[in-house]
């Protein structure tokens, strides 16, 4: 086994997991889910089937990654985000349509925030906890509240950016290079 499994993890014999990743105890991980590489898995954190995990993403304490949901490389997620796939929820239906979520590489999600199915949020976006995201999020936007409206931009190191699009780390951005205002 190339990455390590606490005994209290569930790892199913048809999931695919990467080299270097860590799953930790009572996380769940179902045949058919595909998680990358030197990924952090924490405790009680449920992957389904047809979910696909890039490489280095964090999942921290109870985060379900459903069916159709894909984080892209460097994804940090939150304690308790919940990611939604299905947009008309009923217990007794039998077919449903599965909506897609996109995750882009870098992009962090706050703790206890909701990402509704059908959207994208981009590369190295930052969603602040508890926002309830309902459309897509364009790349280096921060998104607060609920709905989720813009509040800023993000530098790829996770700072915010100033009103000159500079950064504290010492990076700027030409407004041209970022998604420029954001529709929320």
């Amino acid at each position: 086994m190339s990455f390590f499994k606490h005994e209290r993890a569930i790892v199913h014999p048809g999931a695919q997991i990467g080299e270097g990743t860590r799953i930790w105890a009572n996380a769940n991980i179902l045949e058919g889910a595909i998680i990358g590489k030197h990924c952090n898995i924490c405790d009680g954190c449920y992957v389904e089937r047809g979910a696909l995990i890039g490489n280095h993403v964090t999942l921290k304490n109870g985060v379900a990654v459903f069916d159709g949901v894909t984080l892209k490389d460097d994804v940090f997620v939150g304690a308790g985000a919940a990611f939604i796939n299905d947009r008309n929820p009923r217990s007794h239906r039998d077919s449903w349509v599965l909506e897609k979520t996109l995750v882009q590489k870098g992009a962090a999600i706050g703790a206890n925030a909701t990402v509704m199915c059908g959207i994208t949020i981009g590369t190295y976006a930052v969603i602040g906890a508890g926002a309830v995201v309902i459309k897509n999020v364009p790349d280096h936007t921060i998104v607060v509240g609920n709905p989720a409206r813009a509040a800023g931009y993000a530098c790829r190191c996770g700072r915010t950016l100033d009103d000159q699009l500079k950064c504290a780390c010492g990076a700027s951005y030409d407004p041209q290079s970022l998604s420029g205002p954001c529709s929320l």
